[in-house]
């Protein structure tokens, strides 16, 4: 299993008002993914991160190998998300793609 994080900064433009709408029209498109794109496990979408953080949002998202992410990526159904949900109100996006050590 890897896990594929990824997080974002909204675009100074969007007015506060409608950051909550956004993130939840990410969110349920975003999760929606699940059973629609191969190797895809779980979405977990994180609408409000604590003070500290650097980022507006997160996905942190389970695939079943290192591979699996690729495909994701390029899967229809998720640039079709990206595209209309995401990409159009952020300015920034950071990731961080890992395989927790076996214990």
């Amino acid at each position: 299993m890897v896990y594929h994080i990824v997080m974002w900064k909204f675009k100074e433009e969007i007015p506060e008002e409608k950051k909550p709408e956004l993130k939840a029209a990410m969110a349920e498109n975003l999760k929606s993914l699940v059973g629609k794109v191969p190797g895809l496990l779980t979405v977990e979408f994180v609408p409000e991160p604590i003070s500290s953080s650097t980022h507006d949002m997160a996905l942190v998202t389970t695939l079943e190998k290192a591979e699996d992410i690729a495909v994701y990526a390029k899967h229809p159904a998720h640039v079709a998300v990206a595209n209309t949900y995401v990409r159009p109100y952020v300015c920034s996006r950071s990731c961080l793609d890992y395989e927790p050590e076996a214990l």
